[in-house]
């Protein structure tokens, strides 16, 4: 992976989520489309260790799961940002921003990913994490434009049972941006199967969406 000190002369993307395999869930077939001409990284507020015993263990575990998705995708580094997975409450907001800040000025993108308000499953930290992308995009005067993953109805209802609650997709007359990711759907695939710690949710989501368009949905903010 690329250090922060590593320059290039092509456009960056940075993508901002909460844990491993958020953008493998989520918007990778994108990430693997941007990475074919910008530097494209990954800052992840946790490691994912909650949900099982031996939380230290889980972190490396799903960390490492993480860069090798990254791999597959093409993605030029990761950083994770020391926070506790199912942590992110309204306490530790503007640490979350000082830590996502201090990234950004090091990288300087001109473009920032991340999940839409509702988090797309509902989770807090999904939730917190775009909350705060926002707070730092207003900030920053060198990121040009946010990209908030969505999915649109039909997905939605596919994964309606799937979390304590599940919130509405959105039509495709509130989405800004639709991305063809059929030439990148293996890629993605490959990515979700990398989180082994979590292969079950892989292939429970592959299976629901199956027979779904091979794309990907986002609400666009620009400056």
């Amino acid at each position: 992976m690329q250090s922060d000190k590593q320059k290039s002369s092509k456009l960056s993307v940075v993508a901002i989520f909460a844990h491993p395999d958020d953008e493998s869930f989520g918007p990778s077939g994108t990430l693997a489309k941007f990475a074919k001409g910008h530097d494209v990284f990954v800052l992840c507020a946790t490691k994912g260790e909650s949900g099982m015993g031996f939380a230290s263990k889980l972190a490396k575990i799903r960390a490492q799961e993480l860069k090798k998705s990254a791999k597959i995708l093409g993605i030029k580094g990761v950083y994770f940002l020391g926070f506790k997975d199912g942590m992110l409450s309204n306490s530790i907001y503007h640490k979350l921003a000082e830590k996502i800040e201090e990234k950004l000025k090091i990288i300087k993108p001109q473009i920032l990913i991340t999940t839409e308000p509702q988090g797309v499953s509902g989770h807090i930290d999904h939730i917190t994490v775009s909350m705060v992308t926002s707070y730092v995009f207003n900030r920053l005067p060198f990121v040009k434009t946010v990209m908030y993953y969505c999915i649109d109805e039909k997905a939605a209802e596919k994964m309606s049972n799937y979390f304590i609650y599940f919130p509405p997709g959105y039509k495709r007359s509130q989405v800004d941006k639709i991305v063809d990711i059929r030439k990148y759907w293996t890629l993605k695939r490959k990515a979700m199967l990398a989180h082994k710690s979590q292969i079950k949710d892989a292939h429970t989501v592959l299976g629901r969406m199956k027979y779904l368009p091979k794309e990907e949905y986002f609400l666009i903010r620009k400056k």
